[in-house]
């Protein structure tokens, strides 16, 4: 699935008093998560919800060969692992940081009576939760009648994006991820990434490096996108 869009995440939409009210639900403490450690295991029991101020997850499952697929990336803002709690009571993924990560961790039951106690903080969790679900849907048509290299150039586009930043023509993806990971979110093979980014370099759109892409043409590289790509 594609990364977080520049909406604002859970966090960012709460007042400063219910951003009080919720690190005291976490116990006044944050917890940091190195590279590649994970916040919660699929299958695991499910009983907080994380809410992240800052870094980047990265949600994954493990099929039973072995194979690993990215299912969805979040970033500081976001709220993550709220839905097991209310379906099946395990975690349904595997949630693992990409980089360090500083989070809040809140009870199911605590979480739950927060919203109901605060009007402002529901309002931001259905804002988020709706917004969610139909970037999910739009992204299952988009991708349906995209090629994988506009899949790929949409994603990039999408992870370069920050809230409220001013359009640049080169843009730096932080990001530590592979081209088999690239691949798993834009819904494309491998290969087909790796012509397309050798395709993009000759063209001057992007530069790569082990785990590190520059969208050194971004207006080029929305041309590219084409439809798949959602009006800025």
């Amino acid at each position: 699935m594609h990364p977080s869009g520049p909406a604002q995440g859970f966090w960012d939409l709460l007042s400063p008093r219910e951003r009080r009210v919720l690190r005291a639900l976490a116990g006044d403490r944050e917890h940091v998560y190195r590279p590649g450690s994970a916040l919660s295991v699929e299958w695991d029991p499910a009983t907080h919800v994380f809410v992240l101020l800052d870094g980047w997850v990265k949600i994954l499952s493990v099929t039973e060969d072995g194979h690993q697929s990215i299912l969805a990336l979040r970033r500081a803002g976001d709220i993550v692992g709220e839905t097991a709690g209310e379906t099946t009571g395990r975690r349904n993924a595997t949630m693992q940081a990409m980089v360090t990560v500083r989070a809040l961790r809140v009870e199911y039951a605590a979480f739950s009576s927060f919203l109901d106690a605060h009007q402002g903080a529901s309002r931001a969790y259905r804002h988020v939760m709706t917004h969610r679900f139909r970037e999910s849907d739009a992204m299952l048509r988009r991708y349906a009648a995209a090629s994988g290299p506009q899949r790929l150039a949409w994603l990039l586009l999408g992870l370069a994006a920050r809230p409220g930043g001013q359009a640049r023509e080169v843009i730096e993806i932080a990001l530590p991820l592979s081209q088999e990971e690239l691949a798993s979110l834009a819904g494309a093979s491998r290969a087909t990434v790796t012509r397309a980014l050798a395709d993009w370099r000759k063209r001057g759109l992007v530069q790569t490096g082990q785990r590190h892409v520059t969208l050194t043409d971004v207006p080029g590289l929305r041309k590219v996108a084409g439809p798949a790509l959602p009006p800025p």
